[in-house]
């Protein structure tokens, strides 16, 4: 696999996956808005995805070994991956109560972790129970974290 699609769907799934659901759980748990979170899914999936690409596109050229073709096919795949990441959760949203779209999202995206961190194991010949195991831990740690934050500013500013 091509270095520059590597870097762009690695680290853009995983973004869209764990900024999104990050971003959902809190806005639930401090609005309980339907549309807060519809909100915030798509302001993800388009600020965040430009943000996180011309991230990866400074990174690459930092390194300073990339060619400008390779640096520019990063960036772009880092949109590409980051921005149909984040607009899969949309759907749970679209069908389901709130609540129930959040469950729904949070067991999508860690399946989705899993898979990916499967795979990467095999790829590197490592214990995958490792690598799946450390990438769902953050995530349920993002998801916990912007739990609390959400329920603390709708406690504070409610």
């Amino acid at each position: 696999m091509k270095h520059s699609f590597k870097v762009g769907m690695s680290f853009g799934s995983t973004s869209g996956i764990i900024t999104t659901l990050g971003l959902m759980v809190g806005l639930h748990s401090g609005t309980h808005s339907k549309l807060a979170v519809i909100g915030g899914i798509l302001t993800i999936a388009v600020a965040d995805a430009f943000s996180d690409a011309l991230g990866i596109h400074m990174s690459e050229e930092a390194e300073a070994i990339h060619t400008v073709k390779e640096v520019w096919e990063a960036t772009i795949f880092t949109f590409i991956f980051k921005f149909i990441f984040s607009l899969t959760f949309m759907i749970p949203v679209l069908i389901f109560e709130l609540t129930t779209s959040i469950i729904v999202s949070i067991i999508w995206g860690l399946f989705l972790l899993s898979i990916f961190s499967l795979q990467m194991a095999r790829e590197q010949g490592r214990e995958a129970w490792k690598i799946i195991g450390e990438h769902v831990a953050t995530a349920l740690m993002v998801v916990i974290l912007a739990h609390y934050i959400g329920d603390w500013i709708s406690i504070t500013f409610g």
